[in-house]
């Protein structure tokens, strides 16, 4: 059997999530569309700024989403890749930058000593 890794998001998934819980739900809405309103940034950079965390967090509802959102709200095709290759810089520099805990774990390098 060849099922989807993830279920796809419905209407029915979306009333069923409301029944079970509507203050919640409501001020879930609430939230998110007072986040995604213009204020200090523009919708469009909030979008392509919810393109980017999506990918870090990789949530591919998230993905779809905001990047057709993003899309919605003016931004371009090469806008919304620059904002995926932001993402991948910052997932790939957390690990670049927490060598310095390896590197002090190993001991002997300028500045630090060993911890044991």
């Amino acid at each position: 059997m060849n099922r989807p890794m993830y279920p796809p998001a419905t209407s029915e998934v979306a009333s069923r999530r409301r029944e079970l819980a509507p203050e919640i739900h409501d001020a879930w809405d609430r939230f998110s569309s007072a986040v995604f309103a213009a204020g200090a940034l523009d919708e469009t950079t909030k979008q392509l700024i919810a393109v980017a965390v999506a990918h870090v967090t990789q949530c591919p509802y998230c993905i779809t989403g905001h990047t057709r959102l993003a899309r919605t709200k003016g931004a371009s095709e090469a806008q919304i890749m620059e904002a995926v290759w932001v993402a991948a810089e910052m997932r790939a520099g957390g690990a670049f930058a927490h060598s310095a805990v390896a590197l002090h774990a190993l001991g002997g390098h300028p500045g630090e000593g060993e911890d044991r």
